[in-house]
């Protein structure tokens, strides 16, 4: 009789003991990653409304560690999102080392770990302007700073009194470009008015061609 009420006696006692000190069985996961590529300020992330900023590395070329505050027990949802790019900059989930989807959404546990990829590349934009006066073949225009070239088709109507929209390729936002006649066209001398700059936060829409009789 004495032994069957020692053992209840024992178990209130642990259960009690456990309840101090907050023990707990469940798993519990912290929602953390890296963002590679960030260079300027500003970017946001955010998981169940929960916003997290996250600055660029203190080394350069170095992935930015992050990690939200509250953690998650075993299966909970989540779903990092980028709310606020860095300025100059875009940023995405991007795809793991070694892995093939991007792991910014799952179930906490069914991994051991919550690593997310953030992938952020530095904006990029044309540039470009109008031709005006072009009547024949050959014009060919080349950004000598970045690469890339642009080859203007002839007039359907010659001489162009509309101005033709010309883009060259893509430069990066702080880079130089240099915009040049490569190449002229037949019986004709082209000059770039406003040929070189730095490229901005949009499009350069200014670098206009003009050609004349030779």
């Amino acid at each position: 009789m004495k032994s069957s009420l020692i053992r209840p006696a024992i178990a209130l006692a642990l259960a009690a003991s456990l309840a101090a000190c907050g023990g707990s069985d469940k798993a519990e996961f912290t929602v953390a990653g890296s963002v590679t590529g960030i260079v300027y300020d500003g970017l946001v992330l955010t998981n169940a409304g929960v916003p997290l900023k996250v600055a660029p590395p203190a080394t350069a070329g170095t992935p930015a560690r992050f990690a939200f505050p509250d953690k998650l027990e075993y299966g909970d949802t989540y779903d990092v999102k980028v709310t606020t790019n860095p300025a100059h900059q875009n940023c995405a989930p991007g795809v793991p080392q070694g892995g093939i989807y991007a792991n910014n959404a799952d179930t906490a546990g069914r991994l051991k770990t919550i690593d997310i990829a953030i992938v952020c590349e530095i904006n990029k934009f044309t540039v470009g302007g109008t031709i005006t006066g072009l009547t024949g073949a050959g014009l060919v225009l080349a950004n000598g700073s970045t690469g890339g070239t642009y080859s203007a088709a002839t007039p359907a109507t010659p001489p162009s009194t509309t101005p033709i929209a010309y883009e060259l390729p893509v430069v990066q936002f702080g880079t130089t470009y240099g915009v040049t006649v490569s190449k002229q066209p037949a019986g004709q001398v082209c000059t770039v008015v406003n040929p070189t700059g730095t490229m901005g936060d949009e499009p350069v829409k200014n670098v206009n061609v003009t050609c004349v009789a030779a």
